[in-house]
């Protein structure tokens, strides 16, 4: 963990210009193609939604601005970042999760497991570890949308926010929709389209 210079930063301004803002986020809806994540999910017995949370996780972790932080008056850069997932119960409620990541895929999976099994036999609605070196996202598969707005608490913000949609098929390939809002003060629509080029590339990976 390191503290940026603010005052040596290239993006200076645009720091200064859209931390003032109420409203400092913008959002936008990105199409992926899942196909291969989806058939070798399914070809290697393991989850779907651990397969592609983490081909995300690990775009988030290739790109430096996706874990600057603001805290307190200060941009933190964390090491690593995680995956603060809503995880559903059975009785159709949730509760957030904090998945620690790891690149070994295995290893995240057990990560997903873990949590899953203490929201499952918890009523908490937070984990233990509820920092800010992640990214909260949520899973909406009973629908795609073209649009999504989060939630925002009113004090100030910057952990990006993600929401995946329900996987589609269309002339023959598996498209789902990911919404994608960050904190502008930090990131640019720039390092959105690195992130989307390289989730992609995660995703069509043809290893497990």
């Amino acid at each position: 963990m390191k503290i940026l210079d603010i005052n040596t930063w290239s993006r200076k301004r645009h720091f200064d210009h859209f931390n003032a803002l109420v409203d400092p986020y913008f959002g936008v809806t990105i199409p992926f193609n899942v196909t291969n994540a989806y058939k070798n999910s399914k070809q290697n017995g393991v989850s779907f939604f651990g397969k592609y949370l983490h081909d995300c996780m690990k775009a988030i972790n290739s790109i430096e601005n996706f874990k600057y932080r603001i805290e307190k008056d200060e941009i933190i850069i964390h090491d690593v970042i995680h995956a603060s997932a809503t995880l559903i119960r059975s009785d159709n409620t949730f509760g957030f999760s904090f998945i620690n990541y790891d690149d070994d895929l295995m290893i995240f999976l057990n990560n997903i497991e873990k949590e899953k099994e203490r929201i499952e036999n918890s009523e908490e609605l937070y984990p233990p570890n509820n920092t800010l070196d992640c990214i909260y996202c949520s899973a909406l598969p009973w629908f795609s949308f073209t649009g999504h707005k989060e939630p925002v608490s009113g004090n100030r913000e910057s952990v990006p926010k993600f929401g995946f949609a329900k996987v589609e098929q269309k002339e023959g390939e598996l498209l789902m929709n990911v919404s994608v809002s960050v904190n502008h003060a930090l990131i640019d629509g720039y390092h959105v389209g690195l992130f989307s080029e390289t989730f992609q590339k995660n995703l069509n990976m043809n290893r497990i």
